[in-house]
């Protein structure tokens, strides 16, 4: 894999990550946009899909982990592998 494509998977992850946590914390797409511009992580984000014909995506930060349901996401971040 070459280093622009993890780039292209870090920056899906990362904008994925703040709709999901939008969702969680029952903010929608618009309020998710404007706090995506205050969350910065200290450590790497990881984004995990077991099963990439799920909706299941956990995203990990150091020890923190969280499971978000998004089936765009999963399906975003199959795109951004060229869907391998």
């Amino acid at each position: 894999m070459s280093e622009t494509s993890r780039r292209n998977v870090i920056a899906v992850a990362g904008a994925g990550a703040a709709v999901g946590a939008a969702a969680l914390m029952g903010g929608g797409a618009a309020s998710a946009a404007s706090r995506s511009s205050r969350i910065s992580a200290q450590e790497p984000l990881v984004a995990y899909v077991e099963d990439h014909r799920s909706d299941r995506v956990t995203l990990m930060i150091g020890e923190d982990e969280v499971v978000v349901r998004d089936r765009d996401l999963v399906t975003r971040l199959l795109a951004a592998m060229g869907g391998k």
